[in-house]
């Protein structure tokens, strides 16, 4: 007697279709980040998955919109971290520095985050331009950072009137640099800037670097 398979429901259909996405940008994420966006192939990705070339553009259209796919989907790790990040039982010192904390770490958990972000720095941010998703998403950190700073002029803590964004720049290039420019870094200076030795230094000195900042006495113009 033949058996015949059942076909697949509804609910297992969007269900593989989604792990079917999800290992396409698993993989194009390491494509994109290890040969940059000019130098990956979907070929190469579509060899490293449990699908077809053909697959790949019916789930994204094609290699530049899988690679804006790969930056909305890196984009939203970090600012799901952010939106998660409770610091409004902390002090202001201590709630900046938590803040500088989650950024430190994360760029360091994701070095494909930081190539890509540089690739995309490449080609002007035309990806991120054209992405109606990024342009919504917006950086939760932000509204985090004004919250921070107001609780910290009101109580005296901070002295420094500085701009919200000014200051998530200051934090994002310490943490960015440290991972986009540990070899070169190191091949000049002789020091592996990503040395787990160093770790507890480098993560307290971006703490007390910001919170100096904003601590310091400003002497009128």
């Amino acid at each position: 007697m033949t058996s015949v398979e059942e076909p697949a429901r509804p609910g297992e259909r969007i269900r593989d279709a989604a792990r079917t996405r999800a290992e396409i940008l698993d993989v194009a994420t390491q494509e994109f980040a290890r040969a940059g966006y000019d130098g990956a192939r979907v070929d190469e990705i579509a060899a490293r998955t449990r699908t077809t070339k053909r697959m790949i553009y019916y789930y994204f259209g094609g290699k530049e919109q899988l690679f804006t796919a790969v930056l909305e989907r890196a984009y939203g790790v970090i600012r799901e971290a952010e939106q998660q990040l409770d610091v409004d039982h902390l002090d202001p010192v201590a709630a900046i520095r938590r803040l500088a904390e989650l950024t430190f770490d994360h760029h360091e958990q994701h070095p494909d985050f930081i190539r890509l972000v540089s690739i995309e720095n490449i080609h002007e941010a035309h990806h991120i331009a054209g992405s109606e998703k990024l342009g919504r998403i917006g950086s939760p950190a932000l509204d985090v950072i004004r919250r921070i700073l107001a609780s910290g002029r009101a109580s005296g803590l901070f002295t420094a009137d500085v701009d919200a964004v000014d200051l998530h720049a200051m934090i994002s290039s310490f943490c960015f640099f440290r991972v986009s420019n540990r070899h070169t870094f190191g091949a000049l200076f002789g020091r592996d800037l990503l040395d787990e030795g160093q770790r507890a230094h480098y993560r307290a000195m971006l703490g007390d670097m910001v919170i100096a900042y904003l601590t310091a006495e400003r002497t009128a113009d």
